[in-house]
């Protein structure tokens, strides 16, 4: 029961899927977040943040591609609510500072195909 459980859809509670950035975008914003995402994500989601890292052979289900519909479609908060909770193989961030993880967001978005 346990590995269909955590095989669910990854939903965001209604509230956290409504928050906004409160980091302003732009260039340093995602350069900021670039170089966090290449400090503590690319191991799984890729260089290009298409789920892709080297340690990503490994995981299933896949870490997400950050390039996808998928991801791009979900809303900002959304996106902060996964990064700070982590799920199965992804770690909870929550540690991270929280500019750097709405700053990571903002890398996540100039990523969009």
């Amino acid at each position: 029961a346990f590995a269909q459980a955590a095989q669910a859809p990854w939903v965001a509670p209604a509230a956290d899927k409504a928050k906004k950035n409160p980091v302003p975008g732009g260039a340093a914003a995602v350069e900021a977040g670039k170089k966090i995402a290449q400090t503590n994500c690319v191991t799984c989601h890729g260089a290009g943040g298409k789920g892709d890292g080297a340690a990503a052979v490994a995981l299933n289900p896949k870490p997400a591609d950050w390039t996808s519909k998928r991801v791009q479609d979900e809303s900002d908060g959304e996106l902060f609510w996964k990064i700070s909770k982590g799920r199965n193989a992804m770690p909870p961030w929550a540690h991270l500072p929280e500019k750097d993880r709405w700053s990571v967001i903002h890398y996540i978005r100039s990523l969009k195909k």
